[in-house]
């Protein structure tokens, strides 16, 4: 029972990542900010094949930023 709420969450976080990164792509800001969503993309992207919740945690955070149209300071 574990493995399948496992597999559950992991296939949640695919698709959600999937659409991050193709939200980020489709956002008219600097691409600098671009380069910054997408390093944060990146990270919680290495942090699924480690702690998948923590993923998850991370990626909510994310996704509520760009709803919330909180993004990156340009460098």
């Amino acid at each position: 029972m574990e493995r399948d709420s496992q597999l559950e969450l992991y296939e949640a976080v695919a698709a959600r990542l999937k659409e991050a990164h193709t939200r980020v792509r489709s956002l008219q800001v600097p691409e600098g900010v671009r380069m910054a969503l997408s390093r944060k993309l990146l990270v919680v992207t290495a942090a699924a094949k480690h702690d998948l919740k923590d993923a998850a945690a991370r990626l909510d955070r994310l996704m509520k930023d760009l709803d919330e149209g909180r993004f990156p300071e340009d460098d």
